[in-house]
């Protein structure tokens, strides 16, 4: 997906996500140090040489995050207000109800 890649989600708007690639990235990096923690585990490395390892798995996802949220607020959430979508905007807090947990 480029910019200009339209895309439908739940609450039925259409958008073009500007930074598709940038969480792609991310999200590989974040996949590619996962998968580097569980051969950690596998190898028996310590405790808390994993628990550290994990601790920036999930800096890298939160980032992730981030920048997804950022992205929904500049573009989703505008238009959403703009156009009287109120579930878009349900669906925004919820989203965010779950990440603070």
């Amino acid at each position: 997906m480029g910019t200009d890649a339209h895309n439908h989600h739940e609450g039925g708007h259409t958008h073009s996500h500007a930074h598709t690639k940038a969480v792609l990235n991310r999200l590989s990096r974040a996949i590619g140090h996962l998968t580097a923690v569980r051969t950690m585990v596998e190898n028996e490395r310590g405790c808390a040489e994993v628990l550290i390892q994990l601790a920036a798995v999930r800096s890298a996802i939160n980032g992730t995050c981030e920048v997804i949220l950022k992205d929904h607020l500049e573009h989703c959430i505008v238009e959403a207000v703009e156009s009287g979508d109120t579930k878009t905007l349900d669906e925004l807090n919820k989203a965010i109800e779950l990440l603070m947990k």
